[in-house]
Formats: C-alpha cells, structure tokens, sequence
C-alpha cells in the first residue's frame, strides 16, 4: 500500500512549499556567520537528511497516512538528536557555536517529507542538496572574511583539535566589517548573490 501522495497532501502545496523555504532560509542566515558553522552544519544537515530519506524508504509503504506524520517526527528527532551527541563528543566547542540550528534539521526533514522531497529522483535531490550545500559555504566564506577581515579562525574545532592558540588567515589587520557577521548583513550579502546570478544567467531567447 503506498500511502506517500496521500501525506504529502495533507498540507496545501503553496503553504508547506513556503514553511519548506523560510526553514532552509533560517539555516542560510542563521548559521552561515563562519566558515566554519556553515561546513558543519552542512556535514550535519547531509548525513541527517540522507538517513531519514533511506529509514523513510523503507518505512513510508508500510505506514497508514494517520501514522506517517507521527513516525516521520520520531524519526527525525532521534537522528538529529544521534547527530547532535556525536557533534558534542567531536568538538563540543564546534557543536555549541552551532547553536540551536542544527536541531532546527529534524523540522526540516519533517517538512521535506510533507512535499514529497525525498519521494523524487536521486538526481534532483542531488542538485538541490547541492545548491544549498554551496550557497551555505559560499555565505559563510564571504560573512567571515568581509565580517572578520580572517578566515578559517575556528576552523580547528571542527576537525576535533584541541589546540586553539591558531587565529586562521588574518587578511585585514584591523578587522572587517561587522554588520556582515549579523542578520541583516547575511540578508544582504544573500541577496547580492542573488543578483549576481540572475545577471549571469544568460537570458533565454526565444
């Protein structure tokens, strides 16, 4: 019995596509203020995402719709939990720079399944993940080296070093922008990426 286009209906189209977008929004804002919390985060979100994906492979036939919701939950919560204890044994340093973003990946499985994300082929799952993988690098390479005038400065915690006397590459002496490091600047910056690609993008002809 295959119950999938049943749950991912229970919520409208256009309301959990837009809950979808401003969760994934949160990651790239929130957790994009260092190189190094944006490749952690991404590690996590993977590696969680990929495992909820092939658990809800195998479990989501075997599900009536009024459990799905319920099962999907558990499931998320108990690998994002996993992730997260394996990141405090790691690195606890790296794990609590993180912050409360990477507890925000359970809800974010949660909703993928509600559209049907991980109901698509492998291929457009890859680009998308892709997609996000690289913005997320790409904002928290440029928020670190506009906001820090450094780069790579906690780099260590996240391969596990205990040693934190390394200040990374220092590329401006005397500090960089601070606004770059906050909220609004990762909107900013966002949204100057935005642009960037839209005027690169050739325009199609018809």
């Amino acid at each position: 019995m295959n119950t999938g286009n049943n749950y991912s209906e229970s919520l409208p189209m256009d309301s959990s596509s837009t809950l979808r977008n401003a969760l994934m929004l949160t990651l790239l804002i929130g957790a994009t203020h260092s190189l190094m919390a944006a490749l952690g985060l991404c590690l996590m979100f993977m590696v969680v995402t990929e495992l909820f994906s092939l658990a809800m492979g195998v479990l989501r036939s075997r599900l009536v719709p009024a459990t799905c919701l319920l099962a999907s939950i558990l499931l998320a919560a108990t690998l994002t939990s996993c992730a997260e204890l394996m990141a405090q044994v790691w690195s606890l340093q790296w794990q609590q720079h993180l912050g409360f973003y990477g507890a925000l990946i359970a809800l974010q499985c949660v909703v993928l399944e509600h559209t049907g994300f991980f109901q698509n082929g492998w291929r457009q799952r890859l680009r998308l993940n892709g997609l996000f993988a690289t913005l997320m690098i790409a904002l928290g390479l440029l928020r670190e080296l506009i906001g820090n005038g450094a780069l790579g400065n906690p780099l260590s915690w996240l391969s596990g070093a205990t040693q934190t006397d390394w200040q990374g590459w220092v590329l401006m002496a005397d500090g960089g922008l601070r606004l770059a490091t906050l909220v609004p600047g990762g909107f900013i910056l966002l949204g100057l990426l935005i642009a960037a690609w839209q005027a690169w993008r050739p325009t199609p002809t018809h």
